[in-house]
């Protein structure tokens, strides 16, 4: 006898009836995750003008080649070899080193909650999230990992998206420092019809 795998089918109806209740939280849940999304694409885009400063171009051919770079590991690891060859200042170095291994950090937790399911309960709260990596050790492959949502969490998010913000103002410091440093105060040169 054939006996489904599939998890029982959500009973829609009473999720909308018994919605309403939890509609507070829920879109403080949902606000929190957009709020960090967005703080983190922010910040991941300020590493365009790294970029153009480090290639000494202008910000269309930066974007054009943070672009084609079509993951955000792809692009710190070449903003990092850049600053090597490029950066002489150890200090300031020193600086983009620590922003971009602040921004990774902030990438696992922006990471977790744009790929993952989340799980509703018979109220309509979003109660865990189930990741949607595979998982895999020496004997077993497991699919995504299971966590609760709870207030801890909560908090998580919260920290995560100051700390983002935190990466947003030194980004901004950073950069006057590492055009002054790279281009020595002159303009990286900008064709006439492109400005």
């Amino acid at each position: 006898m054939f006996v489904s795998k599939l998890p029982p089918k959500p009973d829609f109806d009473l999720l909308a009836a018994a919605a309403p209740a939890s509609a507070d939280r829920r879109t403080f849940v949902l606000a929190l995750i957009g709020n960090l999304i967005c703080s983190w694409s922010n910040n991941e885009s300020l590493f365009i003008y790294v970029l153009m400063i480090l290639l000494r171009t202008d910000e269309a051919a930066a974007a054009v080649v943070f672009a084609t770079l079509n993951t955000t590991r792809a692009r710190l690891d070449l903003i990092q070899r850049l600053a090597k060859i490029k950066i002489t200042d150890k200090a300031l170095a020193r600086s983009l080193a620590a922003l971009i291994e602040r921004f990774s950090e902030s990438t696992r937790v922006r990471n977790e909650l744009n790929h993952c399911m989340f799980i509703f309960d018979s109220k309509g709260a979003i109660t865990h999230t189930q990741s949607m990596r595979l998982m895999e050790t020496r004997s077993s492959l497991k699919f995504g990992d299971i966590k609760a949502l709870d207030e801890n969490r909560l908090q998580e998010m919260l920290q995560t998206t100051r700390e983002m913000t935190k990466i947003n103002r030194e980004i901004w410091d950073l950069l006057p420092r590492l055009e002054a440093h790279v281009c020595g105060g002159e303009q990286p040169s900008v064709p006439r019809d492109a400005a």
